[in-house]
């Protein structure tokens, strides 16, 4: 399966003219040559691309959303939260992002360009700054004998600047959190290796806060005379917005000794209107000797005093916003330990022999999105409460829960261009990410969460997707979503999207599935026992759909809010499994708990459910789409066995819990879904199509049944990993992750979705960091050895 690992870094590198392999460069990773171009260009998804078929039937709600749009951007003046008519065009240039979690972030292209800026959470501005470069000077006997922009740009600004760097001499490799770029500079015999580091590290909540990054130089000299070698960093006071030339903003030199260590540097103080913020580049004062040298710089967005919450670093650093300095200092006197702690981490799986190259570099780069995903980190304030008013003696939260407290509020956008925070269809994929490498801030999107649940806001509020008014929280409800960075943000008030709280099905079903997942990776007890009578009202609310008394709840309408663009009529595969796993899992915490009356409730549910399920969906080969017995019901769909992904990954599916899925009705779906969703959609390059025909093609009922959507892609591989089909859950995450990142461009940038031709939708999403459910089902393996505390997520 890891055959064509060489073939594809050879189209990578195939313009790469030099033999020079850096300095302390890894094997495993991303690699691209500076010079590379992509042959395949792909368009974004817009209004015009749905079909005409489509386009009828929705068309009352394409005047719904024209209405919309036109009030939000022409009389409100703000960003719609999803824009379908200015959506972001590809541009194939992006890296791994500089920073640590929950303090905005800038993206570093892979040819060195600065040109992802969020300095504003969860607000993106793309802009390359082309004075924001490195350029190096060598020096023989006093005299310059070599000096160059390290850019392949040839701008028409900075004319006195000597750029156009040729990137057949470079090459950039990324294994997030660390990317290297190496520059041999012809005709000097001397290689530069450049390597930014972030302090990303699982289960750190204090330096993985940090707004740092470090830039470590290793020059190599390989002539037989001495040179002085110089590296300067230049950057602008602003990220290229319009802003930048609204005046006021001015820098500041300053000097820090601290332990015997100076560091001195230049702060940017950035002034505006709304949440002003301060730059630094500072360097390490150190000794430079002849042949071989070490230079660091070190870059870093802090924040001013303008924002209405508090980022998490300033509970190690204050609030006064003047932390710049001390972060410097402290950032580049510790780099080399954040080194030693992503070594430790990332080694066992790079030195897995089983694993194949791809799969390594996937796993980490794709944690990209865990610092580049609008992400925000906040304190709790000493007077808030997250219970939602329900207090546990009435069977709710308490007002500050202790992981909480303790480890603050967190919260990342859905994607880049769809603007909302912790939407939670999407969440339950991405989860996997969170709860095995930073499980307190997983338990801390479950508190804020679980405590929306009791909440109840009556305000009428339009659904786009229907065209009908409803409120905008029924309690007992998972929200959609907490809200939008550029409206209503999360940590001023929960606001709840316009999607119809009575679509909630699905989402409460995925709260409960989490709830114990998470014990049983953490082996938190008192999370447990916190979210057990939330998970009772949320089944209570669900049973209501039970219309049949058969133990099996129905759709209508739409699927559910993962796949709400695909009509389902009567009980489902996809919600039905997510019904019969949530039960499963009542169950199980029943007992945990030591409930026997709600254990024998659950258990004569699941198993009058299971009967139900069978016999409306079952057809002998795989669970059909839905039950209505329609022209598209037996559609094969990818993700169909979601529910029982979700049990193996809390350990459950065999024995008394096998009577949810038998064992050889998951086999057989998991191999229809790979014969044909797999194997038979793009010849078996592309990942698994959404929805497939029994005959071999496409099911293009809908704009989301032909799509690939990379996220639930990796979510299908670990179940097929947690059913023994080890080969064909790789087979299938490869073609995802040979598409995106070798052949379209898409590096740090995965999107929700493409078509087999043409059309990519919604870049840098959230979805796709459910590969880290494939690490777990790998570490579940036979024979893999004893899962260790920090495979699995504990602290």
């Amino acid at each position: 399966m890891d055959l064509n690992d060489s073939t594809s870094l050879a189209e990578l590198m195939s313009r790469y003219v030099s033999t020079e392999t850096g300095f302390g460069v890894p094997k495993d990773g991303w690699r691209i040559c500076l010079a590379h171009e992509f042959k395949e260009k792909r368009k974004p998804f817009q209004a015009k691309d749905v079909s005409l078929s489509n386009m009828i039937e929705h068309v009352s709600l394409g005047v719904r959303y024209l209405r919309w749009w036109y009030r939000k951007t022409q009389i409100e003046k703000k960003a719609p939260f999803i824009d379908m008519f200015r959506a972001l065009p590809l541009r194939q240039i992006y890296g791994a992002p500089l920073g640590g979690i929950g303090g905005g972030s800038i993206t570093r292209g892979w040819r060195g360009d600065f040109c992802r800026w969020q300095l504003n959470p969860g607000m993106y501005h793309y802009k390359t700054v082309i004075a924001n470069q490195f350029t190096v000077c060598l020096r023989r006997c006093g005299q310059t004998v070599y000096q160059q922009v390290l850019s392949t740009e040839r701008p028409p600004t900075l004319q006195g600047w000597n750029w156009g760097y040729c990137g057949e001499y470079a090459f950039y490799h990324a294994l997030y959190p660390r990317a290297w770029t190496v520059y041999h500079l012809p005709g000097q015999n001397v290689t530069l290796t450049c390597r930014q580091v972030s302090p990303v590290i699982p289960h750190d909540y204090k330096d993985s806060s940090l707004p740092v990054a470090v830039f470590v130089w290793d020059i190599e000299n390989k002539n037989d005379y001495a040179l002085d070698v110089s590296i300067m960093f230049t950057m602008v006071n602003g990220s290229g917005h319009k802003d930048d030339k609204s005046g006021g903003h001015w820098n500041e030199p300053f000097h820090l000794e601290k332990d015997r260590e100076s560091v001195s540097g230049v702060l940017l103080h950035h002034q505006m209107p709304v949440n002003p913020y301060t730059l630094c580049i500072a360097a390490r004062e150190k000794v430079m000797r002849q042949c071989k040298s070490r230079r660091v710089t070190t870059v870093l967005d802090e924040r001013g005093p303008g924002l209405d919450f508090i980022l998490r670093y300033t509970h190690y650093y204050g609030t006064k916003g003047d932390a710049a300095p001390s972060l410097s200092h402290y950032a580049l006197t510790h780099y080399s330990k954040w080194e030693e702690s992503i070594d430790e981490w990332q080694r066992p799986i790079l030195q897995d022999g089983s694993l194949p190259a791809w799969y390594k570099s996937a796993l980490f780069n794709e944690l990209y999105f865990v610092v580049d995903g609008g992400t925000v980190w906040v304190e709790l304030p000493e007077d808030a409460d997250i219970s939602g008013g329900l207090r546990p003696e009435d069977g709710g939260l308490p007002a500050q829960p202790e992981v909480v407290k303790d480890y603050g509020r967190f919260a990342y956008l859905e994607g880049q261009e769809y603007r909302m925070y912790n939407t939670y269809d999407v969440h339950f994929y991405a989860s996997f990410a969170l709860i095995m490498l930073w499980p307190k801030l997983a338990l801390s999107v479950q508190y804020d969460i679980a405590g929306s649940v009791v909440q109840h806001d009556p305000t009428e509020r339009l659904n786009l997707m229907n065209g009908r008014y409803s409120p905008v929280k029924t309690r007992g409800v998972v929200p959609h979503d907490i809200g939008d960075p550029d409206d209503e943000p999360w940590v001023r008030a929960n606001a709840y999207m316009i999607h119809d709280t009575a679509d909630w099905k699905d989402l409460n079903l995925k709260f409960v599935l989490q709830v114990y997942r998470d014990y049983y990776l953490t082996q938190d007890e008192q999370y447990l026992k916190d979210m057990w009578p939330i998970c009772q009202v949320i089944m209570e609310t669900e049973l209501k759909f039970d219309k049949d008394g058969d133990g099996l709840i129905e759709n209508s309408g739409y699927a559910d809010q993962t796949y709400d663009g695909w009509k389902v009529t009567g009980p489902s595969a996809y919600c039905g499994g997510l019904w019969l796993a949530s039960v499963c899992m009542m169950c199980k915490m029943a007992r945990v708990l030591n409930c026997e009356s709600v254990y024998q409730r659950y258990r004569d549910i699941l198993e009058r459910g299971r009967a139900a399920f069978d016999k409306l969906l079952w057809n002998g080969k795989y669970y059909n789409y839905d039950s209505s017995g329609q022209s598209m019901s037996n559609s094969v769909m990818s993700d169909q066995c979601a529910g029982h992904w979700f049990l193996r990954a809390s350990g459950l599916g065999d024995d008394d819990y096998q009577v949810a899925f038998p064992k050889e009705k998951i086999c057989s779906a998991l191999k229809s879904v790979f014969d044909l969703n797999v194997m038979s959609f793009s010849d078996g390059q592309m990942g698994a199509v959404n929805g497939m025909r029994p005959e071999g093609v496409p099911d293009r009922s809908s704009v989301q049944s032909d799509e690939v959507w990379v996220g639930v892609v990796y979510g299908l591989a670990a179940t097929m990993i947690h059913e023994g089909m080890i080969e064909e859950g790789m087979r299938t995450a490869e073609g995802c992750y040979r598409a995106v990142w070798e052949r379209m461009g898409m590096a740090f940038q995965t999107p929700e979705a493409y078509c087999e031709k043409g059309i990519y939708r919604s870049l840098a999403y959230m979805r796709p960091l459910s590969i880290w459910a494939m690490q777990l089902a790998l570490n579940n393996r036979p024979n893999h050895g004893k899962t260790t505390d920090t495979d699995v997520g504990q602290d």
